[in-house]
């Protein structure tokens, strides 16, 4: 069984969260009695990279490069392109490495119009990779952006020679300078650091993506995989690692002000989806919720999706609120005393 098969079986089979809380917990909306408005006014519609979108949610990257992935993700864009959401697929080295597997990235053929995303590893940069397989991965998909994921720890679980991301920021600078779509940066599960939310800005990226503890432990997954291969290898003191989703995002929003800001990482309702969005999240995002459903059909995954956004709406109206916007200005949310 191929590695990218493996993992997914991983994420369906086994409990792959971290038993580390999103930190959203900490946080309640503040409910608005007199809200002053009709329910059926509430939008929460916004823009995405000058796209319109139903709301501010993105189905997060999860796979590729296998033929199982291939309905997979046609399953998530034809829910994406039903609803009008954004949608990122999964890392496209092997594509890039073996054109056979482009068609399990492509969907334009069943979502033409929502904004999509192409996703490689920022540290490939590194290692032979630039400007040009940047460009190609974007063109494999008709993409409107690339996604360059952070994923260190990983690397070093999975026993990875090649984990050097020295001048990483740099290079990805020079991305940023010249691939004619805009850049997002995002790590994959263990949170972005201020600091390094700042170099990011700093280097041009065009969004930042948390992507904090609290959802998928990819510490975990790892180590998963590592026991079909020893079943004595036991090594899980990283499986709770990571800054967690609520803590990322306030601490990357209180230095990156002119950046958008995604939260991801154990974002697993409508509601957990308003309190990322009041804390100032442009946008959320989410991922294993959406597996299992994506491996029966697109209509298991709308229903879950137009659930999750239904619920968004619902604390929209309750906190007296009839967009995104608006929300995001107002005072909807409050850390709760310990």
């Amino acid at each position: 069984m191929h590695r990218k098969e493996q993992q997914i079986r991983c994420c369906l089979e086994k409990n792959v969260e971290s038993s580390q809380t999103t930190g959203l917990e900490r946080y309640c909306l503040v409910n608005q009695a007199l809200p002053e408005t009709a329910f059926a006014d509430v939008s929460a519609t916004t823009s995405f990279l000058g796209k319109k979108v139903l709301a501010p949610f993105i189905i997060s990257p999860m796979t590729g490069g296998v033929e199982i992935s291939k309905k997979i993700n046609k399953n998530l864009a034809k829910t994406a392109q039903d609803l009008g959401v954004v949608m990122c697929v999964g890392s496209q080295k092997l594509a890039l490495e073996d054109p056979s597997l482009i068609p399990t990235f492509q969907v334009r053929d069943v979502a033409p119009e929502i904004p999509l995303l192409a996703n490689l590893s920022a540290l490939y940069l590194n290692y032979g990779y630039g400007l040009d397989e940047c460009k190609r991965a974007v063109e494999m998909i008709e993409a409107d952006g690339l996604v360059l994921y952070l994923n260190p720890l990983q690397r070093i679980l999975r026993g990875m020679i090649d984990s050097d991301f020295k001048g990483i920021t740099k290079k990805i600078s020079k991305v940023c300078r010249t691939l004619e779509v805009p850049v997002i940066v995002k790590e994959i599960g263990f949170g972005l650091s201020a600091s390094a939310a700042v170099m990011l800005q700093e280097a041009g990226v065009s969004m930042l993506d948390v992507a904090g503890a609290g959802g998928t432990s990819w510490a975990k997954i790892e180590r998963y995989m590592k026991q079909l291969d020893d079943p004595a290898d036991d090594f899980d003191r990283f499986d709770d690692w990571g800054i967690s989703t609520a803590s990322s995002l306030v601490s990357v929003l209180q230095v990156v002000k002119e950046t958008p800001v995604v939260a991801s990482g154990g974002i697993r309702s409508g509601l957990d989806m308003a309190k990322a969005i009041a804390l100032g999240a442009s946008y959320v995002g989410m991922a294993l919720p959406l597996l299992a459903p994506a491996m029966e059909s697109h209509e298991a995954v709308k229903k879950k999706i137009q659930r999750v956004i239904h619920e968004f709406k619902i604390a929209l109206f309750c906190c007296g609120k009839k967009g995104v916007d608006e929300f995001k200005q107002g005072s909807c949310v409050n850390e709760m005393k310990r």
